[in-house]
């Protein structure tokens, strides 16, 4: 690794942890399934939604228990304000079975085995390991993999490819916490559409800034 970027990438989650002491989780839930199904419901929805959405549906249904028993019909009234609701109905009901069937209603602590449920993949499976299980891992969304690799944290092309390459750079008792970091950057100043670099504390690290402004002042 170069030992200077290695460098960059522990000033930066320096400044970035000045800048957001408190960064976690933003989705509200009391147990690890709970986590699961709200990850499950925040593709292409906002974390907001979601905890309004999952505030009622918790309220009803607590366990793979009460949602194995559930109709797709009836999950879709539920969730449909999330997008893509027909599919995560379908999704999360079968989940629910097989967590009933074959782990007698406990949520699994391994990534394989996170990762073998319907509608669970690598950013999800990551995000319960680390909030839920308190286990190092890097879940990369729209977020990390965008501000990652605009500031050269990572230099990918594919979300894959970024969290392998996040793993090497970033030391792994940092994994959980760098993740959080990423997003609450990317959600309040480094937005996709017109991101806020005058405002950003970053920027004399940042890659995108160097090459879309500074070249500009020479």
């Amino acid at each position: 690794m170069n030992k200077r970027k290695n460098k960059n990438s522990k000033k930066v989650l320096q400044i970035l942890e000045q800048c957001y002491p408190d960064a976690q989780t933003e989705l509200n839930f009391k147990t690890p399934f709970q986590l699961l199904i709200a990850t499950m419901l925040a593709a292409q929805t906002t974390d907001k939604q979601v905890n309004k959405i999952t505030k009622k549906l918790f309220g009803k249904y607590k366990t793979p228990f009460d949602f194995s028993k559930l109709q797709p019909e009836e999950l879709e009234q539920e969730i449909k304000g999330c997008g893509l609701y027909k599919n995560k109905s379908k999704n999360i009901i079968m989940a629910s079975k097989i967590l009933v069937e074959k782990f007698d209603g406990k949520l699994p602590e391994s990534f394989e085995e996170l990762v073998s449920l319907p509608g669970v993949g690598r950013k999800t499976a990551n995000v319960v390991l680390s909030n839920a299980f308190n286990k190092p891992a890097f879940a990369v969304d729209t977020h990390v993999f965008r501000v990652s690799n605009r500031i050269g944290l990572a230099c990918a092309k594919d979300v894959l490819e970024t969290e392998k390459q996040l793993r090497k750079r970033v030391p792994k008792h940092q994994w959980s916490k760098a993740h959080h970091l990423l997003i609450y950057h990317g959600r309040r100043v480094c937005r996709a559409r017109n991101p806020k670099c005058n405002e950003c504390k970053i920027k004399a690290y940042c890659n995108y800034y160097t090459q879309h402004f500074e070249r500009r002042e020479e």
